[in-house]
Order: structure tokens, then sequence, then C-alpha cells
């Protein structure tokens, strides 16, 4: 996945200049013929390079300086969006308002643009999540990281859809009392599906529409706190009611179907624009 099925870089010898680091010297070359192979572990590797002075001001200085600000630009969620709640001011509220050693899980939808592109994850070991799309993943990884950490906050992101897939492992957090947060968002469809049937299929859906639970009842009937969300401005109280419950919350954010993405309407997604 992160070779984009090996189109970013050309096998075996890249058009780019590689630095290739990894612990394992078997893989060094195997796939890759890196200008620059060293074995070594990712951490120990920034470390030894954090520690380096450059002799003079790098000829990428500014070049890095433009790409820092894009990213900024880019990671900056947006205001606006359809519908009465709009995840932009609620993913800066998180941001304001979570320490940096707080743990992010999640499993796999459009939902998890929100955290992938709009979260800075300033720190090592802040996010469980899966590798291939598996859904389901976000709740049973939050119960295990609260058990192996209790100490910091985790908060466990999760679409209705991919909730529904493994949301009696919330009964877990109850029983062993892991006090974390599911930031449950409920647009009733099976979001990343419905987008490509929109865009390949439109007018033909299928099996993508959901009926769901109350999560607010289904929260509080296996022991836990449960908030619901309809507004932007309800969830910043909603969250602070959650962590001061001392229980494991459900906070269901009720997200119009429409703002399928960050920057497209489901609308736009299907009649191509």
């Amino acid at each position: 996945m992160p070779s984009s099925r090996y189109t970013l870089i050309d096998v075996p010898y890249p058009a780019q200049k590689l630095v290739h680091v990894y612990p394992d010297p078997d893989e060094l070359g195997r796939v890759y013929r890196a200008d620059l192979p060293i074995c070594a572990a990712p951490d120990a590797f920034c470390a030894a390079l954090a520690a380096l002075e450059p002799a003079a001001a790098p000829v990428w200085a500014e070049r890095t300086a433009r790409m820092h600000d894009s990213y900024l630009a880019w990671s900056t969620p947006p205001k606006t969006g359809p519908g009465d709640v709009r995840m932009g001011p609620i993913m800066e509220w998180i941001e304001a308002n979570t320490a940096p050693d707080a743990i992010f899980t999640n499993g796999a939808g459009n939902y998890a643009t929100w955290v992938h592109r709009y979260h800075r994850f300033r720190q090592f070991n802040t996010q469980a999540a899966p590798t291939s799309g598996s859904m389901g993943y976000g709740l049973p990884a939050a119960v295990a990281a609260k058990k192996l950490f209790p100490e910091r906050e985790v908060i466990c992101f999760a679409g209705d859809g991919c909730f529904m897939m493994h949301g009696q492992e919330f009964i877990t957090a109850v029983r062993y009392g892991l006090p974390l947060i599911t930031v449950l968002v409920n647009n009733g469809i099976y979001g990343t599906i419905r987008m490509h049937q929109e865009r390949d299929y439109p007018g033909r859906v299928s099996g993508t529409d959901l009926v769901n639970p109350d999560f607010v009842a289904f929260a509080e009937a296996y022991g836990g706190h449960g908030e619901l969300v309809a507004r932007t401005e309800d969830f910043g109280p909603a969250f602070e009611r959650a962590r001061a419950s001392g229980k494991p919350a459900i906070i269901e954010v009720r997200l119009d179907p429409e703002a399928i993405t960050p920057a497209r309407t489901l609308s736009q997604i299907r009649s191509g624009t």
C-alpha cells in the first residue's frame, strides 16, 4: 500500500535517489536497489539523524519550509460542510483538547479520513489502525490500548457500519473498567462502498443503506456512558461529559451522508463534479 502497488518507485532501480532504512539486512536490496541501504531500526536511525548538525544551510531548506506550509494548509480542517454537524470544527476541538500522547484507534472507512488528514500525530505509539481496510478494528484496538496504557487517553474513531462489526467488544471495556471514548460517526451508510457505487455506477446503489440501533441506549445498556451530537457545537460538552463519567463512552455524531469526504459531497461524486 505505501508504494501504491509499486507505482511510486520503480523496481528494481528507482528513478529517485533512494535511501532505504530497514532493520533486516535480507530485505535491503531484495526489491529495490537503493543508492544508500542502511541496516538500522527506524527509531535508532532517526535519533542518530537528529543528533547531526549540518555543515551549512542545506540547499533544500527553503523548499522544505514551503512544503511544511503546504502540509499545514492541507491538514487544517474545513469549517463548512453539509448538514448540522461539521467534522472540521470537531477535529479542531479534538486537536486543541487532547494530549500529545493520546492514542487514536480506527477501523476502515471514509470517516477515518478525518483522523488521518486532520489529526497531527506528534509522538510515537499514538495510533492503532488496520493495514488493509479491516472494518471493525478500532474498538478492539482501543480496548487493548487502554488496558496497556491506562494512564493515557484512548479515543476510538468508528463509522456506524465499522462499529457494528465488533461493537460487542464495548462490553469488554465495561467489564475491565477501561474508560475509552468512541467517537462514532453515524451517516447511515457504508460510506466508502457507497462512494464507489455513486462514482462508478450512478443510480445503481446496492446494499449500502444501514438501519442502526440507538447508540446512546446501546452504550447505556452495556453499562457505559452515551452521548448524541446532532449539532457541531454539542460535541465539546459531550466529550467532556464522557471524560468525566469515568466509564467507557460512545459519542454518536450524526453526520449528513452528503459529507462523504472533506473535499466533495456525495452529490458531487454522483454527478462527477
